[in-house]
């Protein structure tokens, strides 16, 4: 596959689609659905569309986002028809079919369902339709603020190989600072992370949204380490889209890097959730960085916070210097009683762990 041949994923959040009285911003949408469907044939697009939650409360006569999971799920379920349906009717103004997959951060867990939605998502492209991907909201529970779904429109830009991530958002780009400080600059390109050391990237998401730009940062790096360039640029701005995929100087883009890992080593780095640290000796540190080796209980020193077996942790030197991340194989409970034990079984396994 020719890198032209090579899909373009387009990212929008909730504040792209969804006013502040959690309506359907249906004229924004149809002239996104139209630049869209002007693009080239050989311009295979895939649509990660957030929204669900917010037209859901919107439909609901509900003005704040709830802070419950039953009711954000509850809201999703309510929403994400309604978003589809918005969808499939805007794309089919010019001709293009859509098509719905909604996905999980466990799906690019498991190799089986994370190759299911590989093939699914590349026969829909095949037939000429338009995926249309969100979370699955309604059944996920760290999912619904796993980042705005910019970290799952990163992992779809790295699962599909495509060349562009186009991460729609209400703002221009990039900037120094908050872009209503006066001296804030907007950032034209992001060659490496250095150049994030002058950033300010703290500042939240819209009030429908969970992301910010922090997140989109991190989604840029994830999507270029995996071999795909990102733009983030505004979505209220027309003809936004068609410049990206141009490569002309829009908002601001992050070049692809030349090699990558893989898509799960890459939501291990820079997506997953940690709620729990555990400290290991020298010696474990040597095997797991020099040899590739799991970690074993014999290796660890001390464990700290609450998580169960399957939750995100760190692991840390003695020190406390942050220098790999995993999935905990035990809950932190189980795992103190086999501190120091040899021939335990691995705390954390090697394929569910990243070198930082």
């Amino acid at each position: 596959m020719s890198r032209m041949d090579r899909p373009v994923v387009i990212k929008l959040g909730s504040s792209t689609l969804v006013d502040a009285r959690g309506r359907l911003r249906k004229s924004r949408l149809d002239r996104i659905a139209d630049e869209i469907g002007a693009l080239a044939d050989d311009t295979p697009v895939c649509i990660v569309s957030s929204g669900a939650i917010a037209l859901g409360l919107g439909h609901l006569g509900r003005m704040d986002r709830p802070g419950t999971v039953a009711e954000l799920q509850a809201a999703a379920a309510v929403g994400q028809a309604i978003l589809q349906q918005a969808w499939q009717r805007s794309l089919g103004r010019s001709g293009r079919g859509t098509g719905q997959v909604l996905l999980a951060a466990s799906d690019f867990e498991r190799r089986e369902s994370y190759l299911n939605a590989r093939h699914t998502l590349e026969t829909l492209l095949g037939w000429g339709v338009t995926p249309i991907v969100n979370e699955n909201d309604s059944t996920a529970t760290q999912e619904i603020t796993f980042g705005d779904n910019d970290a799952l429109a990163a992992q779809v830009a790295v699962l599909l190989g495509a060349r562009l991530l186009v991460l729609l958002t209400d703002q221009e780009g990039l900037y120094t600072r908050d872009p209503k400080h006066p001296d804030a600059a907007l950032v034209r390109e992001v060659p490496d992370a250095s150049v994030l050391d002058e950033v300010d990237t703290a500042a939240a998401g819209s009030g429908w949204g969970s992301g910010g730009m922090r997140s989109k940062v991190v989604a840029a790096e994830m999507a270029r380490a995996g071999g795909a360039a990102c733009v983030i640029a505004n979505g209220g701005r027309s003809g936004s889209i068609a410049a990206a995929i141009a490569g002309e100087q829009i908002g601001t883009r992050f070049p692809a890097k030349d090699s990558s890992p893989s898509a799960y080593k890459l939501w291990l780095r820079h997506a997953l959730p940690t709620t729990g640290r555990i400290e290991v000796d020298g010696g474990a540190r040597k095997a797991l960085e020099q040899d590739g080796a799991s970690l074993l209980p014999v290796g660890i020193k001390a464990v700290s916070g609450r998580f169960a077996a399957g939750d995100g942790v760190e692991l840390v030197d003695a020190k406390g210097v942050v220098f790999a991340r995993g999935i905990a194989e035990m809950g932190n409970a189980e795992l103190k009683q086999q501190i120091g034990k040899r021939g335990a079984d691995p705390a954390v396994h090697r394929d569910r762990l990243v070198l930082l």
